[in-house]
């Protein structure tokens, strides 16, 4: 998966500002060192590609002793950088940063996935444009080293025909119908529907994929079983969105929906902890 090389530098001069005026007194342009990136929590491993690219652009060495998507434990070195002093300390708060953050939404993902797929082999569990401004390709590359989908990247990805385009439209039929005068053949229609009636008219219509908003259980059950009464079930994909915790996701996995789509992948999370162990080369430990 290509990265957004860019960005990664953006975030060290952000960083940066004017210079690391504390490393700049203390430490000597040519004292070299070497350092480990430590876990110290559980978890699946993300942010690692990220680390390496802002290490190579800085010139420091990197060698992977984890990699993206490995399910790591404490005390688990994950990379072993040396170089030059003041580079590695200028880059290792940022790279700390990506793998706690990345880690953090990839651990999330894959314990749901896990627990879903005991009771739905084939539900996807996927990310929403819930993400961090300026930081959502890394939120949603996590979720794919985590074992989920990460839905849109971006409003071009796909047709996704909400409840206010269908407002605005004047229903489903009508919405999906401007969306087929516009449609880019190679995307597909997704449909956010409040009600059975919606559901029926959006496959009807020729939508891919119905999103049943914020439907307890119990209603995404009722509306499966109509469905496959119409023989409409097997016409479309179904996707599950809205009120969904890590409390109640079991429940909808257990109704045979396709997908379930949460912001809470991207938005509530908890972050793994890493951090580096420095040691000056040649020298006694720390700086």
């Amino acid at each position: 998966m290509l990265y957004d090389k860019n960005k990664l530098i953006d975030f060290i001069y952000e960083d940066l500002g004017y210079g690391d005026i504390t490393t700049e007194a203390v430490v000597s342009s040519d004292m070299n060192i070497e350092a480990y990136i430590t876990s110290k929590s559980s978890g699946i491993l993300a942010g690692v590609e990220e680390s390496c690219f802002i290490c190579e652009f800085f010139k420091i060495t990197c060698e992977v002793i984890k990699k993206d998507g490995d399910h790591i434990n404490i005390h688990d070195k994950i990379l072993k950088i040396s170089g030059n002093a003041r580079k590695i300390l200028l880059v290792e708060r940022v790279i700390l940063n990506l793998l706690m953050k990345m880690s953090g939404i990839a651990t999330k993902v894959n314990y749901l996935v896990s627990l879903c797929h005991k009771v739905n082999s084939k539900v996807k569990i996927a990310a929403t444009r819930k993400t961090t401004p300026g930081f959502r390709f890394f939120e949603k590359k996590a979720v794919f080293i985590g074992g989920g989908d990460p839905h849109r990247w971006r409003l071009d990805d796909m047709y996704l025909i909400k409840s206010t385009h269908i407002d605005i439209a004047g229903g489903v039929s009508e919405a999906i119908m401007r969306v087929k005068n516009k449609k880019i053949f190679s995307k597909i229609i997704d449909v956010e529907v409040r009600n059975i009636d919606e559901a029926i008219e959006a496959i009807k219509n020729g939508a891919d994929i119905i999103m049943l908003d914020n439907f307890t259980p119990l209603q995404v059950k009722e509306t499966i079983m109509h469905l496959e009464s119409l023989n409409l079930r097997n016409k479309i994909l179904i996707e599950v969105s809205g009120g969904i915790t890590e409390e109640n996701i079991l429940e909808y996995a257990k109704t045979g929906v396709d997908i379930i789509s949460l912001g809470s992948l991207t938005h509530s999370y908890s972050s793994l902890d890493f951090h580096i162990e420095l040691k000056v080369l040649g020298g006694p430990e720390g700086i």
